[in-house]
Order: structure tokens, then C-alpha cells, then sequence
């Protein structure tokens, strides 16, 4: 029988990482981890924390405004980003010694260095040079922002990774992307004040969403003072003479910001990995193939996460880590849900949606039902704010299933969770018909809307 430095380890200290790593500890499997940056990965680090975080920084330039509406005489209000820097980053160290706090309880080996695979079983863990092996090894070392080295100037630009912590906060800034995070930073940085450009290729931001969750954002952040500029790229970056840069546009728009932001897609980080040597096969983006239960090409080598670029959110790499939890250490095979997984955009106002749009129902589904309204929330009735909610239930016409579920207005992240567990049971358009209203509040309108807006049959609306 072959013996091992390892029963497992783990490459990669985010959030499925972490996970599996931990709970095979805890299970009292022999486990090594290893993190080249900081333990907690993109989302604690670099992403979905520090960004709510910056969500909720952003938000108070206008809940002061609203606040005049209620009766308060707020004054004079000023902003200091260094001191929302300064306490986002006590706050990530603190997560990330919880991190590896818990990994340390459970009994696991914490490295703080880069690893590689170096051939069958085999990590060379490279701050010391040792060779370990281990008789599984699950890869989960996320993503990193699509470099686009293509575009010219693109050195001049900035990401994701480095928004979080820029020595002064810009003045004006483009950002190039129509997704979750060009969308969330667009929003987050005008409401600190930042002059903020968007410019997208498509026709419409949020391209994955539906179509209602995605105008009537627009409109709201265009309403706000947020420039949108939609069918363009980004040609070419260069220096300003007055300093900043200066951006040209396939279009012919010339623009003069402080900053430029590139938010146009994710790749796995994989480069450099040593996945060859091991037997690892990726695609052609890089992401490593795995099947149903996050197994790779290479014997006793698994991957989860951002990695595999299935689903690149935080919830699911944790999901996948618990599912070879099951399968590995647990003998109960279990395969990774991918379907009806709830999720948001902390835009302002934020999308919760889950299931499926109505054009995706239009082309699956025979029949289809569209439950819509839009309100002013009660909030903005005394603030004086214009923003509206819309609310949109996706409903199966054959059997009632409510087959998407997707809102714009405050709070949808918080309703999103809880209708993605409905979704998931099966719920039909009855069950929400037959449930009692919480008044006043805005989710009430989702058991209220008892007539459809309108239906679809085999693709045409009628």
C-alpha cells in the first residue's frame, strides 16, 4: 500500500478550499493546505466582502438625503476613503484569521506559500523547495480579472483586485464591463462621489438577466447620474496630458478620466500550475474539466470553484467542497446542484433573482405566465427619490410551477435567499396565492399579484 505525506491537500485558500480542507480534518483525515496570498480568497479578500462593505459605504450619500424627507437636518457631511480602507482591511484580517483558525482547530497544516503540481500525487510547495505527497488533492485557486493584454494602454487600467485599496479615491473614472462587478463598482463609486462612466458592447447591461431586471436598473443609475454608454469598447488608453487618462472609443468618444477600471470577465488561474505534469486537462479558457462530482482527468485530483468556471460564486465552491466531502470521506456519492441558485447584485437598487428569465421560459416552455408589478417603495415616498420596484414572477402555465422569480428595489438580495428556497421545493403560482401578505412591506406584493400581466404561448407574447 502506498504511503502518503497526506491523506489530502488542498491548493488554494479560498472558500471551497478552506471548506474541504477543514471538514477533512475534522474528519480526521491527514491535511496540508497551501495560500500564495491570503487565506480566504477572492470573496474575503478581494471581492463579496470588501464589497459590501463599499456597498453600504456608498449607500449613506443617499439614505442622508432621504433623511431630510423624515424630518432630520443631517448638515455637513464629508468622506474620508482612507478611512473606509483602513477599516476594511481590520476587518479582513480579522476574517482571515478566522479562517485559518479553524483550519488550525481542526488539525490541518497551514502553508503560506505558492504550490504546484509536479507530477502524480506530487506539490512541490515552493517558498522552501519540499516535495509533499498526498493521496487526494483538490484544486481550488479561483480566478483572477481578464487581463486583456490586447488593448493598447491596457497597463494604464486598473481591476478589481486593486479598486479596493487605491491610494486616493478618483475623481472620475470609466469602467469597462456590463456585468455583476463593472455594475456593482459603477454604483459604488458614484455614490462616493466619483464622476463614473460605463461602457459596454452589448446592448444592455446584465446581459444574463431578465430584460426587466436590466432596463429598469439602467434607468435608475442613468437617473442618478451614472453614464451609460452601451454598443461601444474601449480602443485605445493613454496618458493624458493633464494627467489621468485618455480613453478613445470604437464609436469616436474621446474621454478624460482619472482612472479606467477593466471588469470584462474572469479567467482560472490555473497559469503555472503544473497541471501538465500531473495529467490535469483544462478547456480552452483554462478551466479545469471535472465531471459530475468534481473529479478530474488525473487520479486522486479534484477541483472546485472558480477553477472549473461552472458557476463562479462563493456559495456554490463551498457547495462543491461539501459534495466531495460526501463523495470522498463519507461514501455517499454526491453530485454538486447547480440549478435554481438564488443570487444578487448589490447594485443600488440591488436585483435578486433566481430561476429562470422570461425569455428563457419563452423558449423552453409551451406556455408561460408573467406575474409584473412596479411601486414606488414606501421609503421614497416621504424622501422624495424617484427610483422604482419592480417585482416578476415566471410561472409554468401547465402546472402552475413558479419557474423564476427576479426583483429590483432594496432589500431583493434578502428576498432572493428566501425565494430561491421555494423555488427549490417546487413551489407553484397557488402556494404564493394562498399565502398570507406581510404589511406594510414591499415583498408583500409577490403574494398579491393574483392575475397574470400578461402570457406567452410557444414564444409569442399574447
Amino acid at each position: 500500500m502506498t504511503s502518503y505525506d497526506y491523506d489530502l491537500f488542498v491548493i488554494g485558500g479560498g472558500s471551497g478550499g478552506v471548506r474541504s480542507g477543514r471538514v477533512a480534518a475534522s474528519l480526521g483525515k491527514k491535511v496540508g493546505i497551501a495560500e500564495e496570498f491570503r487565506y480566504g480568497g477572492t470573496c474575503v479578500i478581494r471581492g463579496c466582502v470588501p464589497k459590501k462593505l463599499y456597498v453600504y459605504a456608498s449607500a449613506f450619500s443617499t439614505d442622508f438625503r432621504d433623511a431630510e424627507g423624515f424630518g432630520w437636518s443631517v448638515g455637513e457631511t464629508s468622506f474620508d476613503w482612507r478611512k473606509l480602507v483602513a477599516a476594511k482591511d481590520a476587518e479582513i484580517t480579522r476574517l482571515e484569521g478566522l479562517y485559518q483558525k479553524g483550519l488550525a482547530n481542526a488539525g490541518a497544516d497551514i502553508f503560506h506559500t505558492r504550490a504546484e503540481l509536479v507530477g502524480p500525487n506530487r506539490i512541490k510547495l515552493l517558498s522552501t523547495g519540499q516535495i509533499v505527497t498526498a493521496e487526494r488533492i483538490v484544486i481550488a485557486v479561483g480566478g483572477r480579472p481578464a487581463p486583456h493584454e490586447a488593448l493598447p494602454g491596457h497597463e494604464l487600467t486598473i481591476t478589481s483586485n486593486e479598486v479596493f485599496d487605491l491610494p486616493e479615491l478618483p475623481k472620475s473614472i470609466l469602467i469597462a464591463g456590463g456585468g455583476y462587478i463593472a455594475v456593482e463598482f459603477a454604483n459604488i463609486l458614484h455614490g462616493l462621489g466619483v464622476e463614473t462612466t460605463l461602457i459596454y458592447r452589448g446592448k444592455e447591461i446584465l446581459s444574463r438577466f431578465d430584460r426587466d431586471m436590466r432596463q429598469g436598473l439602467h434607468k435608475a443609475m442613468v437617473e442618478k447620474g451614472i453614464h451609460i454608454l452601451c454598443e461601444d469598447i474601449i480602443e485605445t488608453i493613454s496618458d493624458a496630458e493633464t494627467g489621468g487618462r485618455l480613453v478613445t472609443t470604437l464609436k469616436g468618444e474621446t474621454l478624460t478620466v482619472d482612472q479606467v477600471m477593466l471588469a470584462l470577465g474572469r479567467v482560472p488561474n490555473t497559469q503555472g500550475l503544473g497541471l501538465e505534469a500531473a495529467g490535469v486537462k483544462t478547456d480552452h479558457q483554462g478551466a479545469i474539466i471535472v465531471d459530475a462530482f468534481s473529479r478530474t482527468s488525473a487520479p486522486g485530483v479534484y477541483a472546485l470553484g472558480d477553477v472549473t468556471n461552472r458557476v463562479q460564486l462563493t456559495p456554490v465552491a463551498i457547495h462543491e467542497a461539501m459534495c466531495f466531502i460526501e463523495t470522498e470521506y463519507k461514501g455517499r456519492p454526491t453530485s454538486p446542484d447547480h440549478d435554481l441558485i438564488a443570487t444578487a447584485v448589490f447594485s443600488q437598487p440591488e436585483i435578486g433573482t433566481v430561476g429562470l428569465s422570461e425569455d428563457e421560459a419563452a423558449q423552453t416552455l409551451s406556455g408561460v405566465e408573467i406575474y409584473r408589478t412596479e411601486f414606488r417603495p414606501m421609503r421614497a415616498t416621504l424622501s422624495g427619490r424617484a427610483e422604482k420596484t419592480i417585482m416578476k414572477l415566471v410561472v409554468n402555465g401547465e402546472d402552475r410551477k413558479v419557474v423564476g422569480a427576479h426583483i429590483l428595489g432594496p432589500s431583493a438580495g434578502e428576498m432572493a435567499q428566501l425565494l430561491g428556497i421555494s423555488l427549490k421545493a417546487g413551489v407553484t403560482k397557488d402556494d404564493f396565492d394562498r399565502t398570507m401578505a406581510v404589511h406594510p412591506t414591499a415583498s408583500e406584493e409577490l403574494v398579491t399579484m393574483y392575475a397574470p400581466s400578461y402570457r406567452i404561448r410557444n414564444g409569442e407574447r399574447v
